[in-house]
């Protein structure tokens, strides 16, 4: 989508504005604006002209413009029905150059999630990943990882969902007394060996690139199953539709988006959001590091999201590892 499109739904969302209201705000005449009106309604716009001026009636259900009409964070939208990873997309972006760019698809064809696991992304979820140059050090990084698990999280409570974080980012549908079995030590633990802790709604991979000082980029790639069939997902994922029907994605989005510039404007309030959505707060957890197995509970996360267990043997700090939630057996 051109600037000049993009400066005109920006104007429109703020109202009915006439012709040459327009025309002066853009900078181009009004011949100039009638054309991108009438580009917009081609796209799916419903835009009428009254008294007041143009005004916008009725807004495409997806895609580039329809995300960036009334979106309040400064994001540009790159569409596509269908590309093999959004992250791959916001590599190539970033590697010439871009920031605050938002590539978003309607499917994925070679989709991944952490530690290159496979990630089924089919048509009718929100697939996005952020291109972003932020002014920190790399090992703060973390915190806009946690950042769009809050986001999700709170985008799908909002939709209805009882969505909350399973350290660090995957976003769960808690069913606390479904799906365990016992292990050899009598503790009970999740059957879906991939996703313990409930079922997974969405996940967030982030890919870095930078200096020993200073990020050079951050691509941020969330992924959520939304308006997908339970069907066409892994064992133990579950989607929005699932669990309360379909869901608007283009809002969904939106307030995804939103939120995830609101709390990283202010890196402060990232982990107290975080602990608010947190579901591996308060549990017993095992967590398998590069360094070996920890076990304990979980009391905390620290800057820049490191997960804080109580062991036997005293407080350990873990940085990065895959965290499986466990319940003392009955």
């Amino acid at each position: 989508m051109n600037e000049t499109r993009r400066a005109l739904l920006a104007a429109l969302a703020d109202g009915p504005t006439t012709g040459p209201e327009l025309a002066e705000r853009l900078g181009v005449s009004r011949a100039a604006v009638w054309k991108q009106v009438e580009a917009l309604r081609e796209a799916g716009f419903g835009i009428e002209s009254g008294d007041d001026g143009y005004r916008v009636t009725d807004v495409p259900a997806y895609g580039a413009a329809a995300v960036e009409f009334g979106l309040d964070a400064p994001y540009e939208v790159e569409f596509h029905d269908a590309v093999g990873s959004t992250n791959d997309r916001g590599r190539e972006l970033a590697a010439a150059g871009a920031a605050d760019v938002v590539v978003v698809a309607d499917e994925q064809t070679g989709s991944r999630g952490r530690l290159k696991r496979e990630w089924t992304a089919p048509a009718g979820g929100v697939w996005a990943s952020l291109v972003l140059r932020p002014e920190i050090p790399p090992a703060h990084a973390p915190l806009y990882t946690l950042a769009a698990a809050v986001a999700v999280t709170r985008a799908a409570r909002e939709a209805g969902v009882d969505a909350s974080i399973k350290w660090p980012n995957d976003v769960l549908v808690r069913e606390p007394n479904e799906g365990t079995s016992t292990d050899g030590d009598g503790v009970l633990v999740s059957d879906d060996r991939t996703d313990r802790g409930g079922r997974k709604l969405a996940g967030v991979l982030t890919e870095m690139e930078g200096e020993a000082d200073r990020v050079s980029w951050l691509v941020v790639g969330i992924g959520v199953n939304a308006n997908v069939d339970g069907e066409a997902l892994p064992p133990g994922a579950t989607s929005i539709r699932d669990e309360v029907g379909d869901v608007d994605r283009r809002v969904f989005l939106q307030r995804v988006l939103e939120t995830f510039d609101e709390l990283t404007a202010d890196p402060e309030a990232i982990l107290s959001a975080w602990r608010e959505c947190a579901a591996t707060l308060g549990q017993r957890v095992r967590v398998e590091t590069p360094n070996g197995v920890v076990e304990g509970e979980a009391v905390d996360v620290r800057v820049p999201g490191a997960l804080v267990v109580r062991t036997d043997e005293g407080e350990r700090v873990v940085h990065a590892g895959d965290c499986e939630h466990l319940r003392p057996a009955r």
